[in-house]
């Protein structure tokens, strides 16, 4: 799942991106999840690096998008921005964000599904793909989801195995479940969450993650089974 933040303080504008957004969903059998902020201020300043993909409008009022995309910045240097905007002397001033695009208004949806389209290949030849972590009193950790091999759950610790590397945070399965989807992770049983490209074989009821021993549920066995061999046959695609 793609998250993608529209920042824009103008209603119309808000909901045209919304329909938009819907419609590339639509076309081209992708998943967003989508937050709209009316607020530059917040954004720039209370910023999490959850999202994947920001559309930032320049003129927003109190604070314009080329500030709220440096605070960003020092935050995320992930995150593929693409400025929205009547006014392209700013936008083309993006390259000191690091802006991937600009799009203009009025908006024509041939314009925006150029532009995803782009956004889309850039996150693909990144190959990286990352989720954040409450590691408490506030403060937030970027995972890369290629470096996670297993998360496991200790009462209501969750523990993210990374190779030599562990870290331990709160929270729940099902949340991080959910952040994983369609991710090539499977929930083998109820305490942990395997990354099936890491799965080395199984021995009798476990799998073998990098080379340690995981166990599977007897219900689950079989789907574990055909979910392992399908992410098989789609990374050899």
């Amino acid at each position: 799942m793609i998250r993608i933040a529209v920042v824009e303080d103008e209603g119309s504008y808000q909901r045209q991106m919304e329909q938009y957004l819907e419609r590339y969903q639509q076309e081209h059998d992708v998943r967003f999840q989508v937050a709209v902020f009316s607020d530059g201020v917040s954004m720039a300043y209370q910023y999490h690096p959850d999202f994947d993909l920001i559309f930032m409008d320049i003129e927003l009022g109190a604070v314009n998008g080329m500030e709220v995309a440096e605070q960003i910045r020092k935050r995320d240097g992930e995150v593929v921005i693409i400025f929205v905007t009547n006014m392209p002397q700013y936008a083309m001033r993006g390259y000191a964000v690091e802006a991937m695009d600009y799009v203009l208004k009025p908006l024509s949806y041939y314009a925006f599904a150029q532009r995803m389209d782009r956004a889309l290949e850039r996150m693909r030849r990144r190959g990286r793909q990352y989720i954040t972590v409450s590691t408490g009193k506030g403060s937030l950790q970027k995972l890369e989801v290629g470096e996670i091999r297993y998360v496991e759950v200790q009462e209501h610790t969750l523990i993210y195995h990374m190779g030599g590397e562990k870290l331990a945070v709160s929270g729940s399965m099902r949340e991080t479940e959910r952040k994983l989807e369609g991710k090539g992770f499977f929930r083998c049983n109820k305490g942990y969450l395997v990354n099936l490209d890491f799965v080395d074989g199984i021995q009798e009821e476990d799998a073998i993650v990098d080379g340690e021993r995981v166990q599977i549920s007897r219900a689950k066995k079989k789907a574990f089974l055909d979910a392992l061999n399908n992410r098989m046959n789609e990374v050899s695609k």
